[in-house]
């Protein structure tokens, strides 16, 4: 089964798995997800199926997700096995400025509150939510670095961050010998690929593997919403949240359903649910260390668990790559052939060849190194 093959996290010797599970939907509380008991049932099925990342934040139904994980993870004996990534930054305390942002303070206090509703003295990746806007990476990369020697968080990462933070940070790390970052946890799906103009080719050339989130773009790409004239159809988040302004749920656009459209006649050719070939074609995408997947109902994960299972034809992922393909915005438009193709005089230049240097053999996405069955 795909779960039992794991990839190294960017630059580090952390495996997990190629599937990630996603915890936001453990807990109630902001009106749709899973009951405890429910939840409890989403973490054995991708645990038993031989998957090993778990992904959950402090504030993720106000605490609750991070609580539940802790209890499962204690339950079963699990902590040496499982790799717990958690995230900081958002405020949940009305009228505190310092309680949220990615300053020292906030850092150093919602690490020991995840700790503790986890259960564990230790955070395995430990990831910045979102940009704050101002906090210097200077600050941030010093904190997390502290952290690390303390023995409190083995890796960091960073999330929903501009390229240009990323790069910063992990230059800082680098020349200060602070904790490298090893994660870039970004929002890529078919419907929302604007992290290949800049983010992706930095994450593959310093070491950051990308942790994919929201790759069913919310359940969109699930199958379950369908265009009609006058409303659109569908049970889940995008239906609940309509209408808010959360970036990440403004979904209903004339683009995403050509996209749909295109995703419904491919998973048709090759037998396979939307769900899985959406998730089959971002995780084979260069760069991509995991992709997280996140469900509210048993049957929804086991599809989803299966994505791997299946090699996508060719010419059927290049057809989504086709109808998916974002604008490409200035400067990046200068970057492509027909521009560059003027720097080197009609002469062809390409990349060395992948056997010009020695090279430790690497997966097919680019994101890590495969481990054979006897080094688990």
């Amino acid at each position: 089964m795909s779960l039992n093959k794991y990839y190294t996290l960017g630059n580090t010797g952390l495996r997990v798995s190629r599937l990630a599970l996603g915890t936001m939907t453990f807990g109630m509380e902001w009106g749709w997800g899973a009951d405890r008991d429910n939840a409890f049932k989403l973490f054995n099925t991708y645990v038993d199926a031989g998957g090993n990342f778990l992904d959950t934040a402090d504030l993720y139904t106000n605490g609750t997700s991070e609580t539940w994980l802790g209890e499962f993870i204690k339950e079963r004996n699990l902590r040496d096995k499982m790799v717990v990534a958690t995230k900081f930054t958002f405020n949940g305390e009305a009228g505190n400025p310092n309680a949220g942002g990615n300053g020292r303070k906030n850092i150093l206090r919602a690490i020991e509150g995840s700790l503790k509703r986890l259960n564990t003295d230790y955070i395995d990746l430990y990831i910045l939510h979102v940009w704050d806007g101002f906090t210097p990476p200077e600050e941030v990369m010093r904190t997390l670095d502290d952290l690390v020697r303390s023995g409190k968080v083995r890796h960091i990462g960073l999330s929903n961050v501009p390229g240009w933070y990323a790069s910063r940070a992990q230059t800082i790390a680098e020349f200060r010998g602070y904790e490298p970052i090893s994660a870039l946890q970004l929002e890529y799906s078919l419907v929302e690929r604007s992290i290949e103009h800049e983010l992706i080719p930095l994450g593959t050339r310093y070491g950051m593997g990308i942790m994919v989130w929201s790759p069913l773009a919310s359940g969109l790409l699930s199958g379950k919403y369908k265009p009609s004239e006058e409303w659109v159809s569908g049970e889940g988040r995008l239906a609940a949240m309509k209408g808010t302004n959360n970036p990440a749920f403004q979904k209903f656009t004339e683009r995403n359903w050509k996209i749909i459209s295109q995703l419904e006649v491919v998973a048709k050719k090759v037998d396979r649910s939307m769900a899985q070939v959406a998730l089959n074609w971002i995780a084979n995408k260069p760069g991509v260390a995991s992709v997280i997947v996140g469900a509210t109902k048993i049957h929804q994960l086991e599809d989803n668990l299966k994505a791997l299972d299946f090699e996508l034809p060719e010419e059927l992922g290049w057809s989504l790559e086709e109808v998916s393909k974002p604008d490409i915005p200035y400067p990046y438009s200068f970057f492509q052939q027909s521009i560059q193709g003027m720097l080197y005089g009609g002469a062809t230049v390409g990349s060395k060849p992948s056997g010009y240097f020695p090279m430790i053999e690497t997966s097919g996405s680019g994101a890590g190194v495969n481990v054979d069955d006897n080094q688990k």
